[in-house]
């Protein structure tokens, strides 16, 4: 008896084990097509990145090119502009790729089709990943982080001209690019100048992912700001640029900066009306918690005295009635809140290399060889 209940703990807790060794694996490429919803475009964002670092790439590619057509456009709808003003930012509305977003879409296909040997496929994406970043009317979509990984993908494909008018944007000072670091300067120079005389590079250029993107939060902030009148600020700071002779270290945070100037009058001016728009009607709203406190306090305060009473139900009216007032910021903040959505599950900075040795790239401390 004893021997046989050993045996039944053993087989319990093997198991336990096993379950929670199951429950430990990582999502299959048909779990991620299993829970693609279209409909649900920041989740399909983020499935599409999970998918790509566990190389389920025939999934990026169904359900990716699904998601450059259909969220790459923004369908106007007058009662749903008007409608917007009433209630907090994006309710109504379906979300649509910034401009980078779109990039990094096509760069995410790209490298997904190099994998599955489709390389004129991959090529084709480039080229779209250019025109999305160039064209006159995305001219807030010119991005030194997709320009780099276009730079590396082009050089992997077999074509360093290409790449070459990658590396000379990020070269030229006068390319347009802000706030691009010297020593990347430099970099892409050593790069242009390689492949002007004819040098490939010693090794394939190697891809890693480093971090996740940081939260983004916000406050209102009615002087001083450049979006409208909020202050956005990442939860997180970004890693530090770095370059080496082999490999450079790029942090998305010119990505974060395209959020937080979504609602300024210069980058989107439709965002931004709506949003002084909505700033009576916020303060509207933030006053009836203060009138419905208020109310209780005197109603309640009322009837004590003429019930003769003691004080308690006045008392008890007033405590109930702050409470009501003390929502009001929280209903302001609420019907203010703008639409931040993002696509999330990106990295916090990208790490290329082309060292013989990637465990030894001095700007590599991260995950996610590609």
């Amino acid at each position: 008896m004893r021997l046989a209940a050993a045996l039944l703990v053993l087989s319990v807790f093997a198991g336990c084990a096993h379950q929670a060794a199951q429950s430990k694996l990582p999502p299959s490429c048909q779990d991620f097509a299993q829970t693609m919803d279209l409909s649900d475009r920041i989740k399909t964002l983020d499935l599409l990145s999970d998918a790509f670092t566990q190389q389920c790439y025939a999934t990026v590619i169904v359900y990716g090119t699904q998601a450059q057509t259909e969220f790459r456009h923004k369908t106007f709808h007058v009662f749903k502009e008007a409608a917007s003003v009433f209630i907090p930012d994006g309710t109504l509305t379906d979300y649509v790729l910034e401009s980078y977003e779109r990039g990094f879409l096509s760069i995410l296909l790209a490298f997904s089709y190099m994998h599955m040997q489709q390389f004129e496929d991959a090529k084709v994406e480039l080229r779209r990943m250019d025109h999305e970043l160039f064209a006159p009317l995305y001219n807030f979509g010119e991005d030194p982080v997709n320009i780099l990984l276009s730079a590396v993908l082009w050089e992997r494909l077999g074509e360093p001209n290409e790449a070459r008018v990658d590396w000379h944007r990020l070269r030229d000072p006068a390319s347009g690019l802000k706030d691009i670091d010297d020593s990347l300067r430099s970099f892409a120079d050593r790069q242009v100048r390689r492949i002007d005389e004819g040098r490939s590079s010693n090794q394939a250029w190697r891809l890693f992912w480093q971090g996740r993107f940081p939260d983004i939060a916000w406050d209102l902030q009615f002087t001083g700001s450049s979006s409208g009148y909020f202050s956005v600020r990442a939860t997180q700071a970004f890693p530090p640029a770095c370059v080496s002779e082999t490999g450079v270290r790029l942090s998305t945070q010119s990505w974060f900066e395209k959020i937080a100037v979504r609602h300024s009058n210069a980058y989107h001016p439709l965002l931004n009306i709506q949003s002084w728009i909505r700033l009576p009607m916020g303060i509207i709203y933030s006053l009836v918690p203060i009138a419905a406190g208020a109310g209780i306090a005197v109603g309640g305060c009322t009837l004590d005295v003429a019930g003769e009473g003691k004080g308690a139900l006045c008392e008890i009216a007033i405590r109930g009635g702050v409470v009501f007032i003390s929502m009001a910021p929280k209903v302001l903040r609420g019907a203010l809140e703008p639409d931040l959505r993002h696509w999330s599950h990106v990295p916090a900075a990208f790490v290329i290399t082309n060292a013989t040795d990637p465990a030894g790239e001095r700007c590599y401390h991260g995950e996610g060889l590609r």
